[in-house]
């Protein structure tokens, strides 16, 4: 009589353990030594004064229009769900509050793409050049 508990008999030990032997295992042989790089010294830039500038640009732009979408993205979530008498009302012809302030959201993305592109060729772009260049001058 079958067993009905176990549906299938394991065809051996380890399968019934779950402890399966890797397929197709080599042994690992060492790999060869890498020659030492000749390039930038990614660590000492990361940590020199230009790039670090660099960074703190950056992040004095990115984190506050972050958290401006982001409260704005919420903002509209929020309305969405719980205020739909505010949102429901029309502009214009069948046009509602909700319509509107769903394109705002995309004319807001490229807003700020578009005042993110004129910080970064003004302020970040000429850093970024500064630091290639002495980067590029400290390897010849």
């Amino acid at each position: 009589m079958p067993d009905v508990a176990r549906p299938y008999a394991a065809s051996n030990a380890l399968e019934d353990t779950g402890q399966m032997p890797a397929l197709f295992a080599r042994e690992r042989q060492p790999a060869p030594p890498q020659p030492r790089s000749t390039g930038p010294d990614f660590d000492r830039i990361q940590h020199g004064k230009e790039f670090v500038s660099l960074r703190k640009t950056f992040r004095r732009f990115v984190f506050p229009m972050s958290l401006l979408f982001f409260t704005w993205y919420m903002t509209f979530v929020l309305l969405a769900a719980y205020a739909h008498d505010f949102m429901s009302r029309k502009v214009w012809g069948e046009i509602n509050v909700g319509i509107v302030l769903g394109l705002g959201q995309f004319a807001s993305t490229i807003l700020i793409t578009i005042a993110y592109l004129k910080f970064a060729n003004k302020r970040l772009d000429p850093k970024v050049e500064r630091l290639r260049a002495s980067v590029e001058a400290g390897e010849r």
